[in-house]
């Protein structure tokens, strides 16, 4: 009896891929290598401040063009501009506001004494928050100032990373100077639970900016709503 002879596609066994195949696979797994490298690089990035400009090429500013002095607020209020952070502030009811003070006379201005207000529309005033005030409201969520009623979250934190602390702390303002023909920009974080639209109608309000003979400048008003 002839024996027949069995076909060698026929004869592979099921568990065994072809070279096409494996190939195919291993082109798959590059892929997804590559993607997920991608992806914790972006998710791992640092913060970098934004680079200021002028205080007074901002659309809300003020200026005294006698003492040269300006200043500027850009609030952080879309998430579009709020992605430069990895913490969303606005979840924990802070706003951030990027605020520039620009020194274009030929004498240093103090700021040590600096003290900044945001007015809103019902005449609510509100101090930026200190650091502490962050890594409270971000380690316990349910701990609210402004506002008696709690609002859901998407997410409770119980600790603030190194990661966050870095974040918080690298992009506050903290100057307590500007030199001649400089700028000195940081984060002003404001807390605004229970307040809808807290840039209608508002103002930020600076006092305690002195010259270098420890005069204090005329308090300068900036708008929001701009």
């Amino acid at each position: 009896m002839r024996i027949g002879v069995i076909p060698i596609a026929a004869a592979r066994p099921s568990g065994v891929w072809s070279r096409k195949s494996i190939t195919r696979s291993h082109k798959s797994l590059l892929v997804i290598s590559v993607v997920a490298g991608l992806t914790i690089t972006l998710a791992a990035k640092d913060f970098v401040k934004p680079v200021a400009r002028p205080a007074k090429t901002y659309p809300a500013h003020d200026e005294h063009p006698e003492e040269r002095v300006a200043v500027g607020a850009d609030p952080y209020d879309t998430p579009d501009k709020a992605s430069i952070f990895s913490i969303n502030f606005r979840e924990h009811d802070f706003l951030p506001v990027f605020f520039v003070i620009t020194n274009d006379g030929d004498q240093p201005v103090s700021i040590v004494n600096m003290d900044i207000k945001l007015i809103t529309a019902n005449r609510s005033k509100l101090s930026p928050a200190s650091t502490d005030d962050i890594y409270r409201r971000l380690s316990n969520p349910q701990a609210r100032t402004t506002s008696p009623l709690p609002l859901p979250r998407k997410k409770i934190k119980g600790t603030i990373s190194t990661k966050e602390m870095q974040e918080i702390e690298s992009s506050q303002f903290a100057a307590k100077a500007v030199e001649p023909h400089n700028t000195q920009s940081g984060f002003l974080f404001f807390d605004v639970g229970g307040i809808s639209t807290p840039l209608a109608g508002a103002h930020i309000y600076v006092t305690g900016v002195a010259d270098a003979k420890g005069t204090e400048l005329i308090y300068f008003e900036i708008p929001m709503e701009k």
